[in-house]
Formats: C-alpha cells, sequence, structure tokens
C-alpha cells in the first residue's frame, strides 16, 4: 500500500499544474478516525434523508485539491452536496484508514480522490474513480454534478 500511495504521489504532481509544489491548506483531517466519520454521517444521513458520499484522498494529492475546490466553488455542485449527501472526506495517506479502505472494497485501488456513495443505511451504493471526470487539468463540473445527481 505504501509503494501505491507513492506511485500515486508522483502521477499527481506530474499530471497537475501547482505553483512550486504548494497545495494549499490541508484539506483531510490526518488524526481523525475514518469509522468514527463515516457512522456520525450514516446518522445525520439517516435523519437527513440523504445519501452519504465517501471522499478518499490524500493532502499531497493535488487531483484531490481540485475536486475539493470544485465541491466548494461551484455553486450547483455545492447547492447538490448540501441538499442531497453528508459528504465525509477520509485521510488514506501512509495507510491511514487502511480498514475503511478494505470495508468498500479496495476503491484507493482506483487511484485518488476516489468517492464512495452510500445510502441512508450505510449501505454501498456505488464506487467512482475520479479519473472519468477528468477534462484536462481539471475537472469537469458538468460531469460531476451528472454523478451526484444520479443519487
Amino acid at each position: 500500500m505504501v509503494r501505491l500511495a507513492l506511485i500515486l504521489a508522483a502521477f499527481c504532481l506530474i499530471t497537475w499544474p501547482c505553483e512550486a509544489g504548494k497545495l494549499g491548506p490541508e484539506i483531510y483531517d490526518t488524526k481523525a478516525n475514518g469509522k468514527i466519520l463515516v457512522a456520525e454521517a450514516i446518522q445525520r444521513a439517516k435523519e437527513e434523508n440523504k445519501h452519504v458520499l465517501l471522499e478518499f484522498g490524500a493532502n499531497w494529492c493535488s487531483w484531490c485539491h481540485l475536486l475539493h475546490g470544485l465541491f466548494a466553488s461551484d455553486r450547483a455542485i455545492r447547492e447538490k452536496l448540501k441538499t442531497s449527501f453528508v459528504l465525509v472526506m477520509i485521510d488514506v495517506n501512509e495507510d491511514r484508514n487502511a480498514d475503511l479502505n478494505v470495508q468498500y472494497g479496495k476503491p484507493t485501488l482506483r487511484g485518488l480522490p476516489v468517492l464512495v456513495v452510500l445510502d441512508a443505511e450505510g449501505n454501498q451504493v456505488f464506487t467512482q474513480e475520479t479519473g472519468a471526470f477528468e477534462k484536462g487539468k481539471k475537472h469537469d463540473p458538468e460531469k460531476v454534478l451528472a454523478f451526484l445527481k444520479r443519487w
């Protein structure tokens, strides 16, 4: 798994344009227990009749920062997330939260970031590698929104 993380880190850094390696503030809580985050999200999803969207990633991943930025900056995506999902960002750097990765079928083998959709009961509904959302050196907002609208 460490080898995979190093390969993904190299890929992200090579394929994403960034200023002198600056990716911005950390977007994943490296100290958070993913199982607790997911349990809380499932409880909230039940109460609010929403799905849970797990975003597996790492702070070194430029594509993770791009997707996070799109989630925050695109009004339609931000609203769809707010009304339909409970978002959980799960740090998987250096095998953190490896138990969750295994629990959800090792989605990180598809690259980072990777999304896993759960229903309000916590059942896994779908796994999506985010390379399908790419358009050049960014994620296509229309593709991301179409994915979110499926659930």
